[in-house]
């Protein structure tokens, strides 16, 4: 089997070093022609992993027409990339190649999420993947695991096989509107927890915060006509409590920032932080389907509202039991 990954960033290098245990080729398409020779010719990805070699079964590509023969297809990209990208494999690509989700995101204002925007370039038989997943640990061989979602269960347990080793393990659910909203929810939290610690909140009162984050998402997943049960998975609380309490997670540092009043320049930083477009998204999200998050409040006052944390942070404990 051949198998392509689109983004050679941690997370897409991180998944071909995966799946290349378990196929004859991995096709790893980034943009940089350098990167990509590179990688190539001494199996490193310098910018990512400098002391990580490389499985010589993993070509790297500039061509998206390299990726014509893959029977799957990873795409591991930022959401904001996500449309341009699927503008451009439609072009070149089959619509029985079987498409991977590895993005925790959603495009605002259209509130679709990236199998979404799948869907309207090619079919509703995409597989997503989210989980508790540092990149970092995954290019490792550490001990991981992951859900997966499809509404097409014959494409699940296909990409099942290509990812599971010995160290990953992959867990299908049924849910895939669940475990998407849980990868843009795990974000929010991220941020809540970030400003609690930047704002030095005592823990008694951080571990409430991540509590009732915990219980807001099952509401805005039961809300929005997932299954209550995702928010219990590894996607879901596993997710949740990783990105809320990492030091290695950029939207908790995002957060921690805010709460120290510390405003970032994102784009002279060259950082994306998925979080920032989430809290947007989260809040239209809960206006539209009439869901109450305090969560949601909390963070959408901070980041998009500009209000002191002290003042917001106020607000959210004494709503914190509704």
């Amino acid at each position: 089997m051949k198998v392509g990954v689109i983004g050679a960033g941690a997370f897409g290098t991180a998944i071909a070093q995966t799946v290349a245990n378990n196929v004859e080729e991995v096709t790893l398409y980034l943009r940089r022609e350098n990167l990509a020779n590179e990688i190539n010719e001494i199996h490193i990805n310098t910018e990512y992993y400098p002391n990580t070699e490389l499985k010589d079964n993993i070509i790297a590509t500039t061509d998206l027409n390299d990726l014509k023969n893959c029977e799957i297809i990873f795409l591991s990209i930022p959401s904001s990339a996500f449309r341009p990208t699927l503008e451009s494999l439609k072009e070149v690509i089959s619509n029985d190649i079987i498409l991977v989700t590895t993005a925790k995101g959603i495009e605002y204002p259209s509130l679709k999420t990236m199998g979404k925007l799948i869907e309207e370039y090619f079919n509703n038989e995409y597989v997503a993947l989210s989980g508790p997943n540092f990149a970092s640990e995954i290019i490792l061989n550490l001990p991981t695991v992951s859900n997966i979602a499809s509404k097409n269960k014959t494409n699940a347990e296909k990409v099942k096989d290509v990812l599971t080793t010995s160290q990953f393990k992959v867990k299908i659910i049924n849910d895939v509107a669940g475990l998407e909203l849980c990868g843009v929810i795990k974000n929010i939290n991220a941020i809540a927890n970030g400003i609690c610690e930047g704002m030095n909140v005592n823990e008694n009162a951080r571990y409430g915060v991540l509590t009732k984050g915990f219980t807001d998402t099952i509401k805005i997943i039961e809300g929005i006509g997932g299954e209550s049960s995702t928010a219990k998975e590894y996607c879901g609380f596993g997710d949740l409590v990783l990105t809320s309490t990492s030091s290695e997670s950029r939207n908790h540092t995002l957060g921690m920032l805010y709460g120290q009043r510390i405003i970032v320049d994102e784009k002279a930083s060259g950082i994306v932080f998925e979080g920032k477009n989430s809290i947007m998204a989260a809040k239209a999200i809960c206006k539209k389907y009439n869901i109450k998050s305090v969560i949601v409040d909390f963070v959408y006052d901070v980041i998009a509202n500009q209000t002191p944390p002290k003042i917001a942070f106020n607000k959210l404990w004494e709503n914190i039991e509704d």
